[in-house]
C-alpha cells in the first residue's frame, strides 16, 4: 500500500488519474492535457502501474490506460477503518 500513497503524492500522477477517471486514454491523449514530455509521462505511468492504480492494455501498437478501481476501493476502506 506504500506504493499507492507514494504514487498519489505527485500532482502530475493525480492529474493523470483524474483524466483516466473520465475515460480510458492512450498516451498521446493524456499528453494533450499535460505540459510534460512523453518520457516524463512514461515514468509517471510506470509508477502508477507498479502501484496497481493504472492498467495498461496493448491495442495494436498502442497502450490503452485505464484506472484499476479495485485499488481505489481498498484505499477508501483503509481510510474508513482509520476514522470509524
Amino acid at each position: 500500500m506504500d506504493s499507492v500513497f507514494k504514487a498519489l503524492a505527485d500532482p502530475t500522477r493525480r492529474k493523470v488519474i483524474w483524466l483516466l477517471k473520465k475515460k480510458d486514454m492512450y498516451v498521446n491523449e493524456i499528453l494533450t492535457h499535460l505540459d510534460i514530455s512523453q518520457a516524463s509521462l512514461s515514468h509517471h505511468l510506470d509508477i502508477l502501474k507498479r502501484a496497481n492504480l493504472v492498467i495498461a492494455e496493448k491495442q495494436g501498437q498502442y497502450m490503452l490506460y485505464s484506472l484499476n478501481i479495485s485499488v481505489f476501493e481498498d484505499v477508501v476502506w483503509i481510510f474508513y477503518d482509520l476514522f470509524k
